[in-house]
C-alpha cells in the first residue's frame, strides 16, 4: 500500500492549484473545479453516483428551470432536502441564479416549517414529500390549505413556486417535481445576471440550543474561503474521500464536508442519517479517506461490534467537533479505525461554521485538550492575518473589553469568514456582530500558540449562592468516572442557592454507579457551590439533540427541573 503523503506535502499541491484567491460565486467554485477534474467523482451514495461535470450540468438544468417561473437574484428558495444528490444540485443551481437557499431543518414539524418559510420570505419551496415521520406535504396542507390546486395565499403571501422530490411518500399530482425543473432548463438557457461573490449566497437558521431561530446571512466568498480552508487545516490530499451523516442544511457538514472535498476535487459521501451499520457498511463500500463526526456518533460507533470488524482501512483521517471528546475516545477511534490524523474544531453558524480547527499533525493531545489554532486560509485569508482565517481573542463577558491572551473570557473572531448578520434581526445583529467581531457566546482562553481551550457556554453558566461557574469542569470530573460515559450539567432553579447543579449521566456500558456515590466522588474535589446536587441517568439515545448532534442541555434543564419537582412533591 502506497504510503500517504504528509500533511505538509499535502497542503503543498493543494497551494499549488490554488496560487491566487480570486472570489466568486459558489456556482463558479464547482465550474472552475470541473474544468479540472469533470470526470471525477463528486457526489457518491450506495444508488447513484454523480461526477463534477454531470453535478454541474444538473445544477444548470435546475437554475434554467426555476428560471422559467420566475426566480431570479436575491429571490429565497427554501430547500427542504436531506442528504440526497439533489440538495447539491438545486444549492448550486440556486446560486446560478443569483438567488439564494433557505437550507431548512428536515426534522422541523409544521409550525417550525411555517416560521421559517414566513421569516425568511422564501418565494420558492422546494421539499421533499416525506422524510422518515415527517409528511411535509401534509404539514403543507395544515399551514395553507389548498397550496397545490390555488397557491399558498394569505397563509404564505411571499411564496410564489413549490416543487417537490418524491422521497418516502408518493409525489402530489399535479405539482411539479425536481425531475420537472431540470427538465423545463434543458430546453431554456441561465439567464445571465450580474452579481459579486460579497453577495448573500445562503441563510442558515440557527439550530435553536437557546432562543428561538435566526436567520444567518452568508456570502458566497465567506462560503468559498471557509471550505477551502478547512481542506487546507485537514492537509486535504487530491482526490480526498469524505463521508458524514451530518445535515447538509446546517452549515458545519455544508462546508467541513461537501466544499471541502470539492477543493480538493474529491468525492462526497452523504449519509441520510446516522445509523451504525449504514455508517459501516458505507466506509466499507465507498472507502472514504476521512470521515466527519461529533462525540455523540463516535461513541456509538466504538462501542458496535460490526465497526469493529469491519475493514476501515481506506481512512486516514478523524474530524470530531461540536462538542469537547475525552481522551478516551479518541484512543479508541486510533485502535478501532486505525486513524492516523485527528482534527477537531470550534465555531458557530454566525463565524462561518468553523474558523478554529486543529491540524491533523498536532496529535492527540492537542485534540483532547484544545479545540484546534485559527484556520490555515493560505491565499484565501486576508492580508494582514498571517495566512489565518480568522483572529481569535477573548473578551470580558460583561463589558466586551478585550482581555489578554491567557485569560478566561468571551471568546471572539473576526475574519472574512463571518457572516454579515442576521435576516431582519438589527438588535440582534448589532448584539452579536460588533465591529467586526463576533461574540461567540462560549467562554474559552487563548493560548500563547494560538490554540482555543473551551472552557463553557456564557449563557449556560451557573450562579449558585453568589458564586459563577461554567459546568464544563463538573463534566469533565464526572466523565473520569469508570462508570460515566458522558455527562451533561446545567442548573436547576432553587429557592435557596438560586440555582443547583444537576448532572445527567449516560452509563458506561456494563458499570453501575448510583447518583450518590458520583456526588460523593465530587466531594473531595470541588468546590460545595459546583458539586452536582442532584443527579438523573439517560440513556445516550433519548438525549435530547439538534441534528448535528449537539446536545440541547436547555431542555435536559427543562427536564432537571421537572424532576426535581416531582421528587420535592413527594
Amino acid at each position: 500500500m502506497a504510503q500517504t503523503p504528509s500533511p505538509s506535502e499535502r497542503r503543498a499541491a493543494l497551494e499549488a492549484r490554488f496560487p491566487t484567491w480570486e472570489p466568486r460565486p459558489m456556482h463558479e467554485w464547482l465550474a472552475r473545479v470541473t474544468e479540472e477534474f469533470g470526470d471525477r467523482e463528486f457526489i457518491v451514495t450506495d444508488e447513484r453516483t454523480f461526477t463534477y461535470r454531470q453535478m454541474l450540468q444538473w445544477s444548470r438544468d435546475v437554475a434554467a428551470g426555476l428560471a422559467t417561473r420566475g426566480i431570479g437574484k436575491g429571490d429565497h428558495v427554501a430547500v427542504v432536502i436531506g442528504n440526497y444528490p439533489e440538495y447539491v444540485a438545486v444549492k448550486f443551481g440556486i446560486s446560478a441564479l443569483g438567488a439564494v437557499i433557505v437550507p431548512v431543518n428536515t426534522m422541523y414539524l409544521r409550525d417550525e416549517l411555517a416560521f421559517v418559510l414566513r421569516d425568511s420570505r422564501a418565494k420558492a419551496l422546494i421539499t421533499m414529500t416525506a422524510f422518515r415521520t415527517q409528511d411535509y406535504l401534509g404539514m403543507l396542507d395544515e399551514i395553507a390549505p389548498g397550496w397545490d390546486a390555488d397557491g399558498a395565499g394569505d397563509a404564505l403571501p411571499d411564496l410564489r413556486f413549490i416543487a417537490q422530490f418524491e422521497a418516502m411518500a408518493p409525489a402530489r399530482p399535479g405539482v411539479p417535481t425536481i425531475a420537472d425543473v431540470a427538465r423545463w432548463g434543458r430546453t431554456a438557457a441561465v439567464p445571465p445576471v450580474q452579481m459579486s461573490a460579497a453577495d448573500v449566497s445562503v441563510i442558515f437558521y440557527t439550530s435553536g440550543t437557546t432562543g428561538s431561530p435566526k436567520g444567518v446571512l452568508w456570502s458566497h466568498d465567506a462560503e468559498a474561503r471557509v471550505g477551502y480552508g478547512g481542506a487546507l487545516s485537514r492537509a486535504f490530499g487530491d482526490g480526498w474521500r469524505v463521508q458524514t451523516a451530518l445535515p447538509l442544511f446546517h452549515a458545519f457538514a455544508n462546508n467541513e464536508g461537501l466544499h471541502a472535498s470539492m477543493f480538493a476535487g474529491g468525492a462526497f459521501i452523504p449519509r441520510q442519517s446516522f445509523e451504525v451499520e449504514d455508517f459501516v457498511s458505507s466506509i466499507v463500500r465507498h472507502r472514504p479517506t476521512e470521515m466527519v463526526t461529533v462525540p455523540t456518533m463516535v461513541v456509538a460507533l466504538c462501542e458496535s461490534e460490526s465497526a469493529a470488524a469491519a475493514d476501515t482501512s481506506s481512512l486516514v483521517g478523524l474530524m470530531c467537533a461540536g462538542a469537547p471528546a475525552p481522551v478516551w475516545l479518541w484512543e479508541k477511534a486510533i485502535e478501532l479505525f486505525g486513524v492516523e490524523e485527528l482534527t477537531t474544531g470550534f465555531g458557530m453558524t454566525e463565524t462561518g461554521a468553523g474558523p478554529v480547527s486543529s491540524r491533523p499533525e498536532m496529535g492527540i493531545e492537542h485534540v483532547a485538550t484544545t479545540v484546534g489554532q485559527p484556520k490555515m486560509g493560505g491565499v484565501a485569508a486576508t492580508p494582514g492575518m498571517d495566512g489565518l482565517l480568522s483572529e481569535v481573542r477573548t473578551a470580558d463577558p460583561v463589558t466586551g473589553d478585550f482581555l489578554p491572551d491567557g485569560v478566561e473570557g468571551e471568546l471572539i473572531s473576526r475574519g472574512p469568514t463571518n457572516a454579515l448578520g442576521y435576516w431582519q434581526r438589527p438588535e440582534a445583529t448589532a448584539e452579536t456582530f460588533r465591529d467586526g467581531w463576533v461574540f461567540t457566546g462560549d467562554l474559552g482562553r487563548v493560548l500563547a500558540d494560538g490554540s482555543i481551550v473551551l472552557t463553557g457556554r456564557k449563557k449556560e453558566m451557573i450562579r449558585c449562592g453568589g458564586e459563577n461557574f461554567a459546568p464544563k469542569e463538573v463534566e469533565e470530573l464526572l466523565s473520569g468516572h469508570p462508570a460515566v460515559s458522558q455527562a451533561f450539567v446545567v442548573g436547576v432553579p432553587d429557592v435557596k442557592w438560586g440555582e443547583i447543579s444537576c448532572a445527567w449521566i449516560v452509563p458506561d456500558a456494563g458499570a453501575t454507579a448510583t447518583a450518590d456515590e458520583l456526588i460523593e466522588f465530587c466531594r473531595d474535589k470541588l468546590a460545595a457551590f459546583k458539586r452536582p446536587r442532584l443527579v438523573y441517568f439517560i440513556a445516550a439515545e433519548d438525549l435530547p439533540k439538534t441534528p448535528t448532534g449537539k446536545v440541547k442541555k436547555f431542555v435536559l434543564a427543562d427536564m432537571a427541573a421537572k424532576e426535581s419537582a416531582q421528587v420535592a412533591a413527594g
